[in-house]
């Protein structure tokens, strides 16, 4: 069957190409409903700062090769199942799954790379399943304990399912700090005790008591200077958890100053792995449970500002690119 792909073909540019595919024995044919954009990841790719020799991602499947152009990618595709392999429960034909796979029209993939659509979820908050496991990820390194004081930079997709899961913390204080108006008001309906602006953080973010500083810290803009900024609010023995991936640019940080005498620990966060110490409780199988039971009580339509048709993909990245304090989630749709 024909088959629409979209490729990031170079800095600035997508284009839709046709192809065929077919299910093999062992898999199933999926036509696409809906996907979302993930604006971190994508932009790196859409604006050439994602390192292209790279692999993809070694624990997608459907994801192959590197990041160099031109590339598949995408990782939050949610469709119905309209074909059977052969040796294929007939079951699975006419159930509506979700998968880590890139933005096409349809599909081909093992049944057990595929995640079922729980019964009365809709598929448009199905798609943001790799958000909210993204952000249970960043709770379960995080470790927040009861009473302290968290901030949270950035306030894309991702930090604010981040902000959903930790706001049901008895913490002592949750602060967003986000340069976008309408992402700091969306902060504090998910639950944030307070909102700034990056400008306010050196004179709006002090916590009394001893220690001072921040407990915990997360870094989830997408942009290396908050990196910076979110290590002059910590404090002794405070944690800053890395959920940021910036590609190829760098990160300018002062370690001069407090750092090293503070004892503060910078740790990274990627939801591809589970960390060391998480293990021995946790898989990702639980973790996935985990996470789609918060999906269901999360307001997912206040996050989605924009369905653009799948044929004009290439104005949900432009108006991502240039446009940002717009959009918040976008999701391409597919007829």
């Amino acid at each position: 069957m024909e088959q629409r792909s979209l490729y990031f073909t170079a800095p600035g540019e997508t284009a839709i190409q046709e192809s065929r595919v077919t299910a093999a024995e062992d898999e199933v044919l999926v036509e696409t409903t809906v996907s979302a954009v993930s604006a971190g990841t994508e932009l790196l790719i859409y604006r050439d700062e994602a390192p292209g020799s790279l692999e993809a991602d070694a624990t997608i499947d459907a994801l192959d090769g590197d990041l160099s152009y031109p590339v598949k990618y995408g990782y939050a595709t949610v469709g119905t199942v309209t074909e059977t392999g052969r040796s294929v429960d007939d079951d699975w034909r006419g159930r509506s799954v979700f998968a880590f796979n890139p933005h096409e029209s349809r599909f081909a993939a093992t049944p057990d790379s595929l995640i079922p659509v729980p019964e009365g979820l809709p598929v448009e908050s199905m798609a943001l399943f790799p958000s909210v496991e993204t952000a249970t990820s960043l709770v379960i390194d995080g470790r927040p304990r009861i009473g302290e004081r968290v901030v949270v930079f950035g306030a894309g997709i991702v930090g604010l399912c981040t902000v959903d899961l930790l706001s049901s913390f008895p913490l002592g204080r949750l602060t967003v700090v986000e340069p976008l108006e309408q992402r700091r008001e969306h902060a504090r309906e998910l639950g944030a005790d307070r909102a700034i602006a990056p400008a306010e953080v050196r004179t709006e973010l002090e916590f009394d008591g001893d220690p001072a500083g921040a407990d915990l810290v997360y870094e989830l803009s997408g942009n290396p200077a908050a990196l910076d900024d979110a290590l002059d609010v910590t404090g002794y023995d405070s944690r800053v958890i890395v959920g940021s991936w910036y590609g190829t640019k760098r990160a300018d940080i002062d370690l001069g100053a407090d750092f090293h005498r503070d004892r503060v620990s910078i740790e990274s966060s990627q939801v591809s792995t589970l960390a060391p110490d998480s293990r021995g409780r946790f898989t990702r199988d639980r973790r996935a449970a985990v996470a789609l039971d918060r999906l269901r009580t999360m307001d997912t339509d206040s996050l989605i500002t924009h369905r653009i048709p799948f044929a004009e993909a290439d104005a949900a990245y432009h108006l991502l690119d240039r446009r940002p304090e717009a959009a918040i989630q976008v999701l391409l749709t597919y007829e």
